[in-house]
């Protein structure tokens, strides 16, 4: 990777610090880790099939190493949330909703975390999309964005008819394109902390060409 293509991706190294980024590190794409056995969680997830962002509506990993082989370098991101947990909260954080026995106090503990996540994911998209937007406009017109996680974009996806209401903001989760989150962080040069302990992180990828 040469000096003058990391220099020439450094305003959007800089927009990503300026927007809340926590980390953010230019790498060539042989640094993004894409697995099958990523996608293979999916299939465990409450939100599989749920939203166009997520399996099987998106391209396999064989299919997105393809693409990401086409691509030469990458902006890797993190973004640490201002949900707060404590080791007490951490416990009881998935089933707080539906498990009658955990405290009130827990319960409310637990709804306002996820809001806040939910919040902070929302805002970091935003962000994510305008990094994507700003590299197109500097003249790097495949430049494409996705993030951690499931769409939180809208209530109920239109999965029936497979056309998103929100194309312009909506993007697909890395994780279900077998992006080894953890992994790729580590080729950034970034911190990665799971389990966390008191914020969570989220991660984001902009592939740029």
């Amino acid at each position: 990777m040469s000096q003058n293509n990391i220099e020439k991706f450094q305003f959007l190294v800089k927009l990503a610090f300026e927007n809340g980024a926590a980390d953010a590190k230019i790498i060539p794409t042989n640094k993004v880790i894409v697995e099958n056995r990523v996608t293979l969680k999916c299939k465990n997830c409450n939100y599989y099939g749920k939203t166009l962002a997520c399996p099987p509506y998106t391209p396999t990993a064989e299919e997105f190493k393809k693409i990401v082989n086409e691509y030469s370098y990458a902006m890797f991101m993190k973004f640490t949330s201002k949900a707060q947990s404590d080791p007490e909260l951490y416990k009881k954080l998935m089933v707080a909703e539906t498990d009658p026995t955990v405290p009130k106090e827990i319960k409310e503990k637990a709804a306002r975390f996820w809001k806040d996540w939910k919040d902070d994911k929302i805002k970091m998209l935003q962000t994510v999309v305008d990094l994507e937007k700003a590299a197109m406009n500097k003249g790097f017109s495949l430049a494409i964005s996705f993030v951690s996680g499931h769409c939180q974009l809208c209530e109920k996806c239109s999965t029936e008819n497979r056309i998103c209401v929100k194309p312009n903001l909506a993007r697909m989760s890395e994780d279900a394109l077998g992006v080894n989150v953890k992994k790729t962080a580590a080729n950034a040069g970034i911190e990665y902390t799971f389990p966390f302990t008191k914020n969570p992180e989220s991660f984001a990828l902009l592939l740029i060409d």
